[in-house]
């Protein structure tokens, strides 16, 4: 059984997940910790728990979601998983932070490519890609159908749905894809985002104004 610690980092207040297990591994997902006392944060956490990092996830690679990835590999020596078609988003993060007056070092590992259908695996833990993109090209979600969860990345909000404005993004492909990848789940599925509260699959197929 998977549990969840959430944090929010950065002024994008960027939502940034742990998930753990019994043997204490753990999965660190969509580091958005920007300040050192943000990371710091991680870190505490991290040592309070006894936990032992084996997994570094990104939904996708806006900067938001990658400012913490240098820090979280280095300091865990953790490989990046990432879908292939955000290597490209990766690369131009820096340059956008520089139009938000946030500069960071960006990750320089090597990376692992996620693929539709995977299974990341946490112990004997299992999480489920999908491929959800339309707010970025190679954006994923992490389905966790043991604890009837899903990691959503910036697909899907509470009653709303990721931009896609950005270079990449795509309206009719994130709907589309929401409906067939994150709609399809049982309606008690936890969904866990990018940004703001929790919410689940059945209140958002019903009340969800993007998606009627």
């Amino acid at each position: 059984m998977l549990k969840i610690k959430s944090f929010v980092f950065s002024p994008i207040q960027e939502n940034t997940y742990i998930l753990y297990n019994e043997a204490n591994e753990c999965a660190i997902i969509d580091p958005g910790c920007y300040f050192d006392s943000e990371k710091d944060q991680i870190a505490a956490f991290v040592d309070k728990m006894k936990l032992k990092p084996v997994l570094l996830l990104n939904t996708h690679c806006h900067l938001d979601h990658v400012f913490g990835n240098k820090f979280i590999a280095e300091k865990y020596d953790l490989v990046l998983h990432l879908h292939e078609k955000e290597k490209a988003v990766l690369d131009f993060a820096p340059a956008s932070g520089l139009m938000y007056n946030m500069p960071f070092d960006n990750y320089t590992g090597d990376f692992v490519f996620l693929n539709e259908g995977d299974d990341v695996k946490l112990g004997d833990d299992a999480l489920k890609v999908l491929l959800t993109p339309g707010h970025s090209p190679g954006s994923l979600s992490f389905y966790d159908q043991a604890d009837g969860f899903v990691i959503s990345g910036d697909a899907l909000f509470k009653n709303s749905i990721g931009r896609t404005d950005l270079p990449g993004g795509d309206y009719d492909t994130l709907i589309s894809q929401i409906k067939q990848k994150l709609l399809t789940l049982p309606g008690e599925t936890l969904v866990y985002s990018g940004h703001g509260p929790v919410t689940n699959i059945g209140d958002e197929k019903r009340g969800n104004p993007f998606l009627q």
